[in-house]
């Protein structure tokens, strides 16, 4: 009872069996099918020496020996990769003499002062050694403590009850050096849960026996089906008591361990990191050769451009840089831009490197490899200040093309963001990249400068932008004062002052000047999106059947959106209506073709995905804007995912008819713009001037206009974790995109109709792995899933009479979606064991239904359109 740690008896040698097992499965699976394997052995220990003035104060010397290892689970011979190997054979000579020389233990009070063993030691062999010293670290009391083991320094709480003590370490709090990354946002990340518990039974003051599992689930957040477990397992137990060596006298500790063996040395109980070289792993060139084919541009909505993508990047964060060069100074024009979207998705030094040294950005030649790099740079996944740098000292040099050099300042942004939400706003490069953009900002003349520079700010989304944004947004004219708006609704509402509510609500109801219908419809959305008062909610609805024609309609028709859709400010809306002035008929049956429509894509029980659709038209008929979005969104976050918005203005010459009231000077000219994955694109133009209108009228083919094409890597997540029993191991997800978005807008006079159409095909490609090396046995689980799809959108309008037919169309073609599963364990020899299982399916094709008005117009459409084919003659 004068010990309050565990203490062993003199001249006794105590004989355990030891065994650490290593599991990898799905999360829900049992361990009786796992993939893994199993490291046996007898242990032995002693007491070497106590201290005279401190009994708490012991060495004890621990010793494997008749090491085994084998299957975990029961498995026929034909699929046992150990069969017929000795364990000499199977981890080699030299690693086997390692892992069976002792190691000594100085325990204060149960927990371990001094961990010894020998200097030159393989790493593998001492981190196992580790985990089983770990192991006879406890305390005989119930408390929490902060101690340091194989895992590092963790919290650890202890419950003791009579002979049973259970040790409990919180391994989300264990401070060791970690490796790895995650991907920007949540929605497209990895969740991680680690328990740890450990069961020890104490007899005549010593242990009994030990009982230690440690549990990693983890999943992917936008399917939480799919993810893996880790289950490692640790046992010790006392087979018997003989007579041992006698105790080594002295009084310190350093003597007797010199007297023990000199060599030894104290080494940290902390796990060392263990690279494992590939022996046979093809050179970068080579894997490129094997996946080359599936990359050339018209094969990019494949899912195996995806996969091919995904292992390209895996394979390039291992090379140099020089290997980069050499393939992409190799690679023809066609394959190029898919080779510039991997290396610069890789993110690390190398590619950064080869690919800037590659471009040159004074030569106009290669803008299309310049703009795809800018692109990659806009969607990466965890940029690190290096980048933002690099884009920066670009951007004060020399660019020969002025796209590019637009293109590189809105990427700029991108960056900023991204770095400011991982808690990054104060690094320097950010402070140097924050500061260009809004002090140019300021002094721009030219009205192409200052989009650039409100484009950026679009994507960065600074709070001390939001005064600069409100001064454009109500002094300028157009497609200034209309980006401005578009920024700030781009805000969360919690930035929202009420200086930018008071502001949004003279724009809308044009207290100052008259606005454009594009720019007060963007002001109304964001006062109905921040949480509006009562009275702001009264003057919206008061002002519809005071606005322009097709206005009426659309205000209308948001708000019916946010009561069927039941939107934040419902509520206040609802309390609103319950007034006749502001709900009569006369208010609510306002003609009109202008439309806004949310519905749902898919309402899943880990992500939902919206969509959201709105078209707004001039009083002749003219498609003044048309705006489709696609939000995704778990319980915590959210993911812009897509929008197209279709812009028209000043086309009212072409067909003799009138401006809208505000809108008689503006240029003709119409344009698309595109948000992905959070990221604002530069804008494309179709046409700008009448006479520019003119002759693309005459020569159109209505070919599309590509917005978009390229390979995109969203999931990006890596992590090496420390097990307790000594090895490492990894986990690897990773999720591409292939995408190609294109929008085209036909034009007939003589049959009086428009035609937009935007056409979205993607496939995605997700590759996890869950692996733990052990250099001798790898053992592991690879998860694949892939989907192709389409999704057009599709609207017709006959500007014929008034008010005109519109008809809008989004359908979802027929979706192919496979989902595989392998669980492996291997020698390096080559031998190895797989288990697959696999689904496959078709997804059925699906018209989402937009809202009863559209069905009814759509009948109207292409009935008109079979009766005017047939009366030619």
């Amino acid at each position: 009872g004068h010990t309050t740690g565990p203490s062993l008896n003199n001249d006794k040698l105590y004989k355990f069996t030891y065994s650490a097992e290593v599991y990898v499965d799905r999360v829900k699976a049992s361990l009786q099918k796992s993939a893994g394997y199993r490291i046996s052995s007898g242990v032995d220990v002693n007491l070497l020496w106590r201290n005279p003035d401190n009994d708490d104060d012991q060495l004890i010397k621990i010793t494997i020996r008749d090491v085994q290892v084998e299957n975990v689970n029961e498995r026929p011979a034909a699929k046992n990769i150990f069969k017929g190997k000795s364990t000499e054979k199977i981890i080699g000579k030299e690693y086997l003499e390692a892992l069976q020389r002792p190691i000594v233990l100085e325990l204060v009070r149960g927990k371990v002062k001094n961990f010894y063993s020998y200097q030159d030691e393989p790493g593998f062999t001492q981190n196992i050694k580790r985990g089983l010293a770990s192991l006879f670290q406890l305390q005989l009391h119930s408390g929490a403590a902060h101690e340091v083991d194989i895992s590092g320094k963790c919290n650890t709480t202890y419950h003791v009850r009579q002979d049973q003590v259970t040790k409990v370490k919180a391994l989300e709090s264990c401070e060791i050096e970690k490796q790895g990354f995650t991907s920007h946002n949540q929605i497209l990340d990895v969740s991680t849960k680690a328990t740890s518990a450990t069961i020890y039974v104490l007899e005549d003051g010593f242990i009994k026996s030990i009982k230690a599992e440690e549990n990693y689930v983890l999943h992917l957040n936008s399917r939480r089906k799919t993810g893996a477990k880790i289950v490692s397992k640790q046992r010790l137990e006392l087979k018997s008591i003989q007579a041992g060596p006698g105790l080594i006298a002295g009084k310190q500790v350093a003597s007797v361990i010199k007297t023990l063996d000199s060599s030894y040395v104290a080494v940290t109980l902390v796990a060392e990191p263990v690279k494992f070289e590939c022996k046979k792993c093809p050179s970068l060139s080579e894997h490129w050769q094997s996946i080359r084919e599936h990359m050339y541009p018209e094969k990019l909505s494949k899912a195996e451009a995806a996969r091919s993508f995904l292992s390209f990047i895996q394979n390039i964060r291992k090379a140099t840089k020089e290997d980069i060069l050499q393939i992409i100074r190799s690679e023809n024009k066609e394959l190029l831009p898919q080779v510039v979207d991997a290396v610069t998705s890789a993110q690390t030094p190398a590619s950064l490197e080869a690919v800037l040294e590659f471009l040159d950005f004074k030569d106009a030649s290669t803008s299309t490899l310049q703009e795809r790099f800018l692109y990659a740079c806009g969607f990466a996944s965890h940029p690190n200040e290096m980048l933002l740098k690099s884009l920066t000292a670009k951007f004060k040099g020399d660019i020969a093309n002025e796209e590019i050099r637009e293109t590189l300042v809105i990427v700029m942004g991108a960056l900023i963001r991204k770095l400011c939400d991982r808690e990054g706003c104060k690094l320097p490069a950010v402070v140097e990249a924050k500061r260009l953009i809004l002090n140019r900002l300021e002094k721009a003349k030219k009205d192409d400068n200052v989009r650039m520079y409100l484009l950026a700010l679009k994507n960065a989304l600074l709070p001390e932008a939001i005064p600069l944004l409100l001064k454009y947004a109500e002094s300028e004219e157009g497609s200034i004062s209309n980006l401005a708006v578009t920024a700030l609704q781009r805000y969360d509402p919690s930035f929202l002052t009420k200086e930018v509510k008071e502001t949004m609500n003279r724009i809308y109801h044009q207290n100052l000047k008259v606005h454009e219908k594009t720019v007060r419809t963007t002001a109304a959305a964001i006062i109905l999106n921040s949480n509006p008062s009562h009275m702001e909610v009264k003057n919206i609805l008061l002002s519809i059947g005071e606005l322009p024609l097709e206005m009426n309609k659309y205000m209308l028709s948001m708000i019916q959106d946010i009561l069927r859709f039941e939107m934040p400010s419902s509520k206040t809306v609802r309390q609103v209506l319950k007034d006749m002035r502001a709900h009569n008929y006369d208010r609510f049956s306002k003609m009109g073709s202008s439309s806004a429509y949310s519905g749902y894509i898919t309402r899943g029980p880990d992500v939902s995905s919206t969509y959201s659709l709105d078209i707004l038209y001039s009083g002749s008929g003219i498609l003044r804007r048309s705006n489709m979005n696609i939000h995704i969104f778990d319980r915590n976050a959210e993911l812009h995912a897509s929008q197209v918005v279709i812009e028209a203005q000043g086309l009212e010459s072409i067909i003799a008819a009138t401006p809208d009231e505000g809108e008689e000077n503006l240029d003709s000219f119409a344009g698309m713009s595109a948000i992905l994955f959070d990221v604002q694109l530069r804008p494309v133009t179709f046409f700008q001037g009448y006479g520019d209108l003119m002759s693309k009228m005459f020569s159109a083919t209505g070919d599309p206009i590509n917005v978009v094409k390229g390979l995109i890597l969203l999931t990006d997540y890596s992590q090496e974790i420390q097990l307790q029993s000594g090895p490492r191991a990894s986990v690897e997800f990773l999720g591409g995109l292939a995408i190609d978005i294109s929008g085209g807008m036909e034009f007939s006079l003589w049959y009086r109709e428009s035609k937009t159409n935007v056409k979205n095909r993607v496939a995605m490609f997700l590759a996890g792995n869950t692996e733990v090396d052990s250099f001798f046995v790898k053992t592991g689980m690879e998860t694949t899933l892939e989907v192709e799809t389409t999704l057009d959108f599709i609207s017709t309008v006959q500007f014929s009479q008034y008010p005109f037919l519109v008809c809008m169309q989004m359908d979802r073609v027929e979706t192919p979606f496979r989902h595989y599963v392998t669980k492996y364990e291997s020698l390096p020899s080559g031998r190895r064991y797989t288990a697959s299982r696999g689904k496959a399916e078709l997804l059925a094709g699906n018209e989402y239904p937009l809202h009863q008005e559209n069905s009814n117009m759509c009948r109207k459409v292409f009935g008109a359109k079979s009766d005017s084919s047939s009366n030619w003659f």
